[in-house]
Protein backbone atom coordinates (compact mmCIF):
# COMPACT_ATOMS: atom_id res chain seq x y z
CA UNK A 1 0.00 0.00 0.00
CA UNK A 2 1.40 3.58 -1.12
CA UNK A 3 2.09 5.26 2.16
CA UNK A 4 1.56 2.55 4.26
CA UNK A 5 5.14 3.14 6.67
CA UNK A 6 4.21 6.73 6.62
CA UNK A 7 0.81 6.17 7.27
CA UNK A 8 1.46 3.38 10.21
CA UNK A 9 3.49 6.20 11.85
CA UNK A 10 1.64 9.09 11.83
CA UNK A 11 -1.50 7.32 12.38
CA UNK A 12 0.06 6.05 15.88
CA UNK A 13 1.79 9.75 16.36
CA UNK A 14 -2.02 11.30 16.54
CA UNK A 15 -3.54 8.48 18.19
CA UNK A 16 -0.93 8.97 21.25
CA UNK A 17 -1.90 12.70 21.35
CA UNK A 18 -5.48 11.87 21.47
CA UNK A 19 -5.12 9.94 24.50
CA UNK A 20 -3.30 12.77 26.41
CA UNK A 21 -5.67 14.42 28.89
CA UNK A 22 -4.82 17.59 28.18
CA UNK A 23 -2.58 19.41 25.56
CA UNK A 24 0.81 21.36 26.48
CA UNK A 25 3.41 22.96 24.43
CA UNK A 26 5.70 19.84 26.15
CA UNK A 27 3.75 17.24 24.39
CA UNK A 28 3.11 19.06 21.07
CA UNK A 29 6.40 19.36 20.49
CA UNK A 30 6.78 15.41 21.51
CA UNK A 31 3.94 15.22 18.68
CA UNK A 32 5.62 17.04 16.11
CA UNK A 33 9.36 15.45 16.59
CA UNK A 34 7.49 12.30 16.11
CA UNK A 35 5.58 13.56 12.83
CA UNK A 36 9.64 15.02 11.30
CA UNK A 37 10.93 11.71 11.65
CA UNK A 38 7.70 9.81 10.25
CA UNK A 39 8.57 12.02 7.14
CA UNK A 40 12.30 11.74 6.85
CA UNK A 41 11.44 7.80 7.17
CA UNK A 42 9.14 8.03 4.40
CA UNK A 43 12.13 9.47 2.07
CA UNK A 44 10.48 13.45 1.80
CA UNK A 45 12.40 15.91 0.37
CA UNK A 46 13.90 17.96 3.01
CA UNK A 47 12.38 21.25 1.81
CA UNK A 48 9.13 19.83 2.26
CA UNK A 49 9.95 18.47 5.81
CA UNK A 50 10.86 21.79 6.51
CA UNK A 51 8.02 23.47 5.19
CA UNK A 52 5.69 21.07 6.52
CA UNK A 53 7.03 21.10 10.08
CA UNK A 54 7.43 24.97 10.40
CA UNK A 55 3.66 25.08 9.09
CA UNK A 56 2.24 22.12 11.79
CA UNK A 57 4.36 23.90 14.66
CA UNK A 58 3.05 27.31 13.78
CA UNK A 59 -0.48 26.25 13.59
CA UNK A 60 -0.62 23.40 16.59
CA UNK A 61 0.96 25.32 19.32
CA UNK A 62 -1.19 28.19 18.82
CA UNK A 63 -3.49 29.20 21.87
CA UNK A 64 -6.27 28.25 20.00
CA UNK A 65 -5.71 24.59 19.31
CA UNK A 66 -3.88 24.51 23.00
CA UNK A 67 -7.10 25.88 24.61
CA UNK A 68 -9.58 24.15 22.37
CA UNK A 69 -12.39 22.28 23.94
CA UNK A 70 -11.26 18.90 21.80
CA UNK A 71 -7.50 19.99 21.01
CA UNK A 72 -6.77 15.99 19.38
CA UNK A 73 -9.45 16.65 16.75
CA UNK A 74 -7.91 20.02 15.48
CA UNK A 75 -4.00 18.99 15.45
CA UNK A 76 -6.05 16.23 13.47
CA UNK A 77 -7.08 18.64 11.16
CA UNK A 78 -3.90 20.38 11.28
CA UNK A 79 -1.95 17.84 9.33
CA UNK A 80 -4.83 16.57 7.38
CA UNK A 81 -4.94 20.38 5.94
CA UNK A 82 -1.04 20.49 5.33
CA UNK A 83 -0.54 17.06 3.62
CA UNK A 84 -3.53 17.86 1.13
CA UNK A 85 -2.23 20.99 0.11
CA UNK A 86 1.75 19.17 -0.05
CA UNK A 87 -0.47 16.74 -2.16
CA UNK A 88 -1.86 19.58 -4.65
CA UNK A 89 -4.84 20.44 -2.74
CA UNK A 90 -7.70 20.16 -5.89
CA UNK A 91 -7.69 17.04 -7.92
CA UNK A 92 -6.39 17.95 -11.39
CA UNK A 93 -7.60 16.22 -14.50
CA UNK A 94 -6.84 16.09 -18.02
CA UNK A 95 -7.69 20.26 -19.92
CA UNK A 96 -8.49 18.78 -23.73
CA UNK A 97 -8.78 21.63 -25.27
CA UNK A 98 -7.35 21.42 -28.90
CA UNK A 99 -9.34 19.37 -31.45
CA UNK A 100 -8.12 17.02 -31.76
CA UNK A 101 -6.71 17.11 -28.25
CA UNK A 102 -3.42 15.52 -27.99
CA UNK A 103 -1.60 14.17 -25.05
CA UNK A 104 1.83 13.58 -25.00
CA UNK A 105 3.33 10.88 -22.78
CA UNK A 106 6.69 11.02 -21.94
CA UNK A 107 9.10 9.09 -19.22
CA UNK A 108 12.28 6.92 -18.75
CA UNK A 109 12.32 3.35 -20.12
CA UNK A 110 10.58 0.79 -17.79
CA UNK A 111 8.34 3.16 -16.30
CA UNK A 112 5.18 1.71 -17.47
CA UNK A 113 4.95 4.84 -20.14
CA UNK A 114 3.23 2.26 -22.81
CA UNK A 115 0.63 0.43 -20.66
CA UNK A 116 -0.40 3.50 -19.01
CA UNK A 117 -0.88 5.37 -22.26
CA UNK A 118 -3.37 2.59 -23.24
CA UNK A 119 -4.73 2.80 -19.31
CA UNK A 120 -5.74 6.20 -19.77
CA UNK A 121 -6.75 5.95 -23.27
CA UNK A 122 -9.84 3.50 -21.55
CA UNK A 123 -10.28 5.99 -18.98
CA UNK A 124 -11.15 8.75 -21.82
CA UNK A 125 -12.82 6.70 -24.05
CA UNK A 126 -14.79 4.77 -20.92
CA UNK A 127 -15.54 7.59 -18.57
CA UNK A 128 -15.11 10.70 -21.07
CA UNK A 129 -17.04 9.38 -23.71
CA UNK A 130 -13.64 10.52 -26.03
CA UNK A 131 -13.15 8.77 -29.06
CA UNK A 132 -8.95 7.91 -29.17
CA UNK A 133 -6.32 7.10 -30.97
CA UNK A 134 -3.10 5.86 -29.55
CA UNK A 135 -0.30 6.41 -31.85
CA UNK A 136 2.65 4.45 -31.77
CA UNK A 137 5.86 7.08 -31.87
CA UNK A 138 8.02 5.21 -29.68
CA UNK A 139 10.81 3.71 -32.46
CA UNK A 140 13.87 3.30 -30.03
CA UNK A 141 12.71 0.10 -27.77
CA UNK A 142 12.49 -2.85 -29.60
CA UNK A 143 8.70 -4.79 -29.47
CA UNK A 144 7.37 -0.97 -28.63
CA UNK A 145 4.61 -0.44 -31.63
CA UNK A 146 3.48 -4.38 -30.84
CA UNK A 147 3.23 -3.90 -27.61
CA UNK A 148 0.90 -0.49 -27.85
CA UNK A 149 -1.20 -2.86 -30.68
CA UNK A 150 -1.87 -5.47 -28.37
CA UNK A 151 -3.17 -3.57 -25.78
CA UNK A 152 -4.75 -1.10 -27.70
CA UNK A 153 -6.40 -4.43 -29.35
CA UNK A 154 -7.36 -5.17 -25.10
CA UNK A 155 -8.81 -1.63 -24.29
CA UNK A 156 -10.27 -1.92 -27.69
CA UNK A 157 -8.88 1.89 -28.88
CA UNK A 158 -7.10 2.06 -32.34
CA UNK A 159 -3.32 2.26 -33.02
CA UNK A 160 -1.80 4.22 -35.44
CA UNK A 161 1.82 3.48 -36.04
CA UNK A 162 4.47 3.55 -39.24
CA UNK A 163 6.83 0.75 -40.64
CA UNK A 164 9.60 2.77 -41.00
CA UNK A 165 10.41 6.51 -40.30
CA UNK A 166 11.17 8.92 -37.91
CA UNK A 167 9.25 9.50 -34.27
CA UNK A 168 9.04 12.99 -35.35
CA UNK A 169 7.42 11.93 -38.75
CA UNK A 170 5.10 8.81 -36.88
CA UNK A 171 3.32 11.82 -34.25
CA UNK A 172 3.07 14.46 -37.78
CA UNK A 173 1.38 11.49 -39.71
CA UNK A 174 -0.80 10.30 -36.61
CA UNK A 175 -2.20 13.02 -35.95
CA UNK A 176 -3.19 14.11 -39.20
CA UNK A 177 -4.80 10.55 -39.13
CA UNK A 178 -6.50 11.28 -36.00
CA UNK A 179 -7.42 14.82 -37.39
CA UNK A 180 -9.25 13.04 -40.76
CA UNK A 181 -10.67 10.22 -38.79
CA UNK A 182 -13.04 11.90 -36.78
CA UNK A 183 -10.89 11.33 -33.15
CA UNK A 184 -11.47 13.98 -31.24
CA UNK A 185 -8.25 12.90 -28.50
CA UNK A 186 -5.04 11.80 -30.12
CA UNK A 187 -2.37 10.36 -27.51
CA UNK A 188 1.01 9.82 -28.36
CA UNK A 189 3.29 7.88 -26.83
CA UNK A 190 6.88 8.54 -27.39
CA UNK A 191 10.41 6.72 -26.80
CA UNK A 192 12.27 6.53 -23.13
CA UNK A 193 15.61 5.80 -22.19
CA UNK A 194 17.31 4.70 -19.48
CA UNK A 195 18.58 8.04 -18.35
CA UNK A 196 17.73 11.53 -19.63
CA UNK A 197 19.90 12.48 -22.58
CA UNK A 198 20.62 15.17 -24.56
CA UNK A 199 19.46 13.05 -27.80
CA UNK A 200 16.14 11.98 -26.03
CA UNK A 201 15.15 14.98 -25.05
CA UNK A 202 15.75 16.84 -28.53
CA UNK A 203 13.24 14.41 -29.97
CA UNK A 204 10.48 15.16 -27.62
CA UNK A 205 10.80 18.85 -27.96
CA UNK A 206 10.49 18.09 -31.35
CA UNK A 207 7.58 16.09 -31.06
CA UNK A 208 6.15 18.94 -28.59
CA UNK A 209 6.47 21.39 -31.65
CA UNK A 210 4.91 18.89 -33.91
CA UNK A 211 1.92 17.96 -31.96
CA UNK A 212 1.37 21.37 -29.42
CA UNK A 213 -0.07 18.79 -26.92
CA UNK A 214 -2.91 19.98 -24.77
CA UNK A 215 -0.92 17.75 -22.17
CA UNK A 216 2.26 16.56 -21.70
CA UNK A 217 2.43 13.57 -18.97
CA UNK A 218 5.75 12.48 -17.41
CA UNK A 219 5.62 8.70 -16.34
CA UNK A 220 7.59 7.69 -13.32
CA UNK A 221 8.06 4.45 -11.17
CA UNK A 222 7.04 4.93 -7.57
CA UNK A 223 9.46 3.04 -6.44
CA UNK A 224 12.19 5.27 -7.39
CA UNK A 225 11.36 7.58 -4.32
CA UNK A 226 13.20 10.35 -3.83
CA UNK A 227 14.30 10.51 -7.63
CA UNK A 228 10.86 11.25 -8.77
CA UNK A 229 11.56 14.69 -8.76
CA UNK A 230 14.68 14.69 -9.97
CA UNK A 231 13.31 13.18 -13.12
CA UNK A 232 10.41 15.81 -13.03
CA UNK A 233 13.21 18.45 -12.53
CA UNK A 234 14.83 17.50 -15.74
CA UNK A 235 11.74 16.56 -18.00
CA UNK A 236 10.28 19.86 -16.98
CA UNK A 237 13.43 22.08 -18.04
CA UNK A 238 13.36 21.00 -21.25
CA UNK A 239 9.28 20.47 -21.94
CA UNK A 240 5.79 21.92 -20.99
CA UNK A 241 5.10 19.47 -18.31
CA UNK A 242 1.35 19.52 -16.96
CA UNK A 243 1.16 16.50 -15.04
CA UNK A 244 2.43 13.40 -13.56
CA UNK A 245 1.65 9.74 -13.74
CA UNK A 246 2.39 7.24 -10.87
CA UNK A 247 2.95 3.70 -11.89
CA UNK A 248 3.11 1.17 -9.59
CA UNK A 249 1.61 3.37 -6.42
CA UNK A 250 0.66 0.59 -3.96
CA UNK A 251 4.06 -0.92 -4.18
CA UNK A 252 5.82 2.25 -2.76
CA UNK A 253 5.10 2.01 1.21
CA UNK A 254 7.24 4.88 1.89
CA UNK A 255 5.81 7.46 -0.80
CA UNK A 256 8.53 10.58 -0.08
CA UNK A 257 9.04 11.16 -3.90
CA UNK A 258 5.14 11.70 -4.33
CA UNK A 259 4.54 13.72 -1.41
CA UNK A 260 7.61 15.70 -2.57
CA UNK A 261 7.08 16.39 -6.31
CA UNK A 262 4.28 18.83 -6.46
CA UNK A 263 6.16 21.30 -4.03
CA UNK A 264 9.79 20.69 -4.90
CA UNK A 265 8.80 20.57 -8.82
CA UNK A 266 5.54 22.48 -9.39
CA UNK A 267 3.84 19.20 -11.04
CA UNK A 268 0.66 17.72 -10.65
CA UNK A 269 0.09 13.89 -9.90
CA UNK A 270 -3.06 13.56 -12.44
CA UNK A 271 -2.97 9.24 -12.36
CA UNK A 272 -1.91 7.10 -10.39
CA UNK A 273 -1.64 2.98 -11.47
CA UNK A 274 -2.10 0.68 -8.78
CA UNK A 275 -2.05 -2.61 -10.78
CA UNK A 276 -0.99 -4.11 -14.12
CA UNK A 277 -4.61 -4.54 -15.73
CA UNK A 278 -6.09 -2.58 -17.89
CA UNK A 279 -8.96 -0.84 -15.61
CA UNK A 280 -6.39 -0.18 -12.38
CA UNK A 281 -6.13 3.31 -12.58
CA UNK A 282 -7.49 6.17 -10.83
CA UNK A 283 -7.29 10.00 -10.65
CA UNK A 284 -5.29 11.34 -7.68
CA UNK A 285 -7.28 13.40 -5.06
CA UNK A 286 -5.17 14.64 -2.55
CA UNK A 287 -7.77 14.86 -0.17
CA UNK A 288 -8.45 11.28 -0.18
CA UNK A 289 -4.94 10.22 -0.36
CA UNK A 290 -4.32 12.20 3.24
CA UNK A 291 -7.68 10.66 4.06
CA UNK A 292 -5.93 7.38 3.70
CA UNK A 293 -2.51 8.85 5.14
CA UNK A 294 -3.91 9.13 8.19
CA UNK A 295 -5.98 5.92 8.65
CA UNK A 296 -9.14 7.65 8.06
CA UNK A 297 -10.38 5.82 4.74
CA UNK A 298 -11.69 6.57 1.54
CA UNK A 299 -14.81 6.35 1.19
CA UNK A 300 -15.63 7.85 -2.28
CA UNK A 301 -12.91 5.93 -4.11
CA UNK A 302 -14.79 3.02 -2.56
CA UNK A 303 -17.77 4.06 -3.77
CA UNK A 304 -16.52 5.37 -7.24
CA UNK A 305 -15.09 1.54 -7.59
CA UNK A 306 -18.46 0.30 -6.71
CA UNK A 307 -20.41 2.01 -9.28
CA UNK A 308 -17.87 1.06 -12.04
CA UNK A 309 -17.44 -2.67 -10.89
CA UNK A 310 -20.30 -4.21 -9.83
CA UNK A 311 -23.67 -4.60 -11.83
CA UNK A 312 -25.69 -1.78 -10.52
CA UNK A 313 -29.05 -2.65 -11.71
CA UNK A 314 -28.64 -6.28 -10.35
CA UNK A 315 -27.47 -4.76 -7.17
CA UNK A 316 -30.07 -2.72 -6.61
CA UNK A 317 -33.31 -5.03 -7.06
CA UNK A 318 -31.36 -7.14 -4.96
CA UNK A 319 -31.49 -4.27 -2.43
CA UNK A 320 -35.19 -3.68 -2.99
CA UNK A 321 -36.13 -7.22 -1.72
CA UNK A 322 -34.00 -7.20 1.23
CA UNK A 323 -35.10 -3.69 2.08
CA UNK A 324 -38.63 -4.72 1.77
CA UNK A 325 -37.69 -8.04 4.21
CA UNK A 326 -37.36 -10.40 1.33
CA UNK A 327 -33.84 -11.62 1.57
CA UNK A 328 -32.78 -15.05 0.24
CA UNK A 329 -29.87 -16.65 -0.18
CA UNK A 330 -29.61 -16.01 -4.15
CA UNK A 331 -29.66 -12.82 -3.20
CA UNK A 332 -26.40 -13.82 -0.38
CA UNK A 333 -24.96 -15.56 -3.47
CA UNK A 334 -25.11 -12.30 -5.69
CA UNK A 335 -23.78 -9.84 -2.76
CA UNK A 336 -20.63 -12.44 -2.05
CA UNK A 337 -19.90 -11.85 -6.36
CA UNK A 338 -20.35 -8.05 -6.27
CA UNK A 339 -17.89 -7.93 -3.71
CA UNK A 340 -15.76 -10.58 -5.34
CA UNK A 341 -15.16 -8.07 -8.54
CA UNK A 342 -14.15 -5.30 -6.21
CA UNK A 343 -10.96 -6.98 -5.63
CA UNK A 344 -8.89 -8.23 -2.54
CA UNK A 345 -10.55 -7.74 0.83
CA UNK A 346 -7.38 -5.87 1.76
CA UNK A 347 -7.89 -3.18 -0.47
CA UNK A 348 -11.56 -2.41 0.39
CA UNK A 349 -11.07 -2.30 4.46
CA UNK A 350 -7.93 0.28 3.81
CA UNK A 351 -10.81 2.79 2.56
CA UNK A 352 -12.97 1.94 5.00
CA UNK A 353 -12.60 4.39 8.11
CA UNK A 354 -10.59 2.38 10.80
CA UNK A 355 -11.01 -0.76 8.79
CA UNK A 356 -6.80 -1.17 8.26
CA UNK A 357 -6.89 -1.60 11.91
CA UNK A 358 -9.85 -3.80 11.79
CA UNK A 359 -7.87 -5.97 9.06
CA UNK A 360 -4.69 -6.18 11.65
CA UNK A 361 -6.48 -7.43 14.46
CA UNK A 362 -8.76 -9.77 13.21
CA UNK A 363 -5.95 -10.76 11.62
CA UNK A 364 -7.68 -11.40 8.21
CA UNK A 365 -5.39 -12.45 5.45
CA UNK A 366 -6.93 -11.64 1.60
CA UNK A 367 -5.87 -15.49 0.34
CA UNK A 368 -8.13 -16.89 3.51
CA UNK A 369 -11.16 -14.53 2.96
CA UNK A 370 -10.85 -15.49 -0.65
CA UNK A 371 -10.93 -18.65 0.08
CA UNK A 372 -13.81 -18.36 2.48
CA UNK A 373 -15.87 -16.14 -0.03
CA UNK A 374 -15.13 -19.03 -2.74
CA UNK A 375 -16.34 -21.95 -0.20
CA UNK A 376 -19.39 -20.23 0.71
CA UNK A 377 -20.34 -19.53 -3.33
CA UNK A 378 -19.63 -23.20 -3.82
CA UNK A 379 -22.03 -23.98 -1.27
CA UNK A 380 -24.98 -22.05 -2.21
CA UNK A 381 -24.78 -23.05 -6.29
CA UNK A 382 -24.55 -26.21 -4.75
CA UNK A 383 -28.58 -25.79 -4.10
CA UNK A 384 -31.17 -26.22 -5.74
CA UNK A 385 -33.16 -23.05 -6.68
CA UNK A 386 -36.13 -23.87 -4.65
CA UNK A 387 -33.64 -24.39 -1.47
CA UNK A 388 -31.86 -21.06 -1.77
CA UNK A 389 -35.28 -19.51 -1.48
CA UNK A 390 -36.66 -21.92 0.83
CA UNK A 391 -33.87 -22.25 3.05
CA UNK A 392 -36.09 -23.93 5.74
CA UNK A 393 -36.83 -26.94 3.88
CA UNK A 394 -32.85 -28.09 3.80
CA UNK A 395 -32.82 -30.71 6.37
CA UNK A 396 -30.30 -33.58 7.00
CA UNK A 397 -30.24 -35.62 3.80
CA UNK A 398 -30.15 -32.51 1.61
CA UNK A 399 -27.77 -30.68 3.61
CA UNK A 400 -25.73 -34.25 3.22
CA UNK A 401 -26.10 -34.12 -0.52
CA UNK A 402 -25.43 -30.06 -0.82
CA UNK A 403 -22.15 -30.78 1.26
CA UNK A 404 -20.80 -33.61 -1.09
CA UNK A 405 -21.59 -31.08 -3.89
CA UNK A 406 -19.26 -28.02 -2.47
CA UNK A 407 -16.64 -29.88 -1.37
CA UNK A 408 -17.49 -29.28 2.10
CA UNK A 409 -18.65 -30.79 5.63
CA UNK A 410 -21.90 -30.54 6.88
CA UNK A 411 -20.59 -28.22 9.58
CA UNK A 412 -19.74 -25.55 7.35
CA UNK A 413 -23.00 -26.31 5.84
CA UNK A 414 -24.66 -25.76 8.70
CA UNK A 415 -22.52 -22.11 10.00
CA UNK A 416 -23.47 -20.88 6.58
CA UNK A 417 -27.21 -21.28 7.12
CA UNK A 418 -26.76 -20.22 10.71
CA UNK A 419 -25.02 -16.99 9.36
CA UNK A 420 -27.79 -16.18 6.44
CA UNK A 421 -30.00 -16.13 9.24
CA UNK A 422 -28.53 -13.72 11.17
CA UNK A 423 -28.26 -11.84 8.15
CA UNK A 424 -31.45 -11.83 7.33
CA UNK A 425 -32.76 -10.88 10.51
CA UNK A 426 -30.65 -7.92 10.57
CA UNK A 427 -31.95 -6.79 6.98
CA UNK A 428 -35.61 -7.43 8.73
CA UNK A 429 -34.51 -5.15 11.33
CA UNK A 430 -32.73 -2.79 9.00
CA UNK A 431 -36.36 -2.63 7.19
CA UNK A 432 -38.29 -1.78 9.80
CA UNK A 433 -35.76 1.05 10.28
CA UNK A 434 -36.48 2.35 7.03
CA UNK A 435 -40.19 2.55 6.76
Amino acid sequence: MAFENLSDRLSQTLKNIAGQGKLSESNMQDMIREVRFALIEADVHPEVVSSFISNIQEKALGQQVLSALNPSEMVVKIVNDELIEILGETQEDLRLISSPAVVMMVGLQGSGKTTSSAKIAKYLESQKDRKVLLVAADMQRLAAVDQLKILGEQVDVEVFSLAAGTPQEVARQGLAYGRDHGFDTVLVDTAGRLHIDEELMEQLEDIERIVKPDEILLTVDAMVGQDIVNVALGFKQRLQLTGLVVTKYDGDARGGGILSVRSVADVPVKFVGTGEKMDELELFHPDRVASRILGMGDILTLIEQAQQKMDLEAAEKSTERMLSGQFTLEDMLLQLDQVSRMGPLSGLMKMLPGGKDLMQSAKMDDEQSRQQMNKTKAIIRSMTLEERSKPNIIRASRKHRIANGAGVSTTEVNRLLSQYEKMKDQMRLLSRFMR
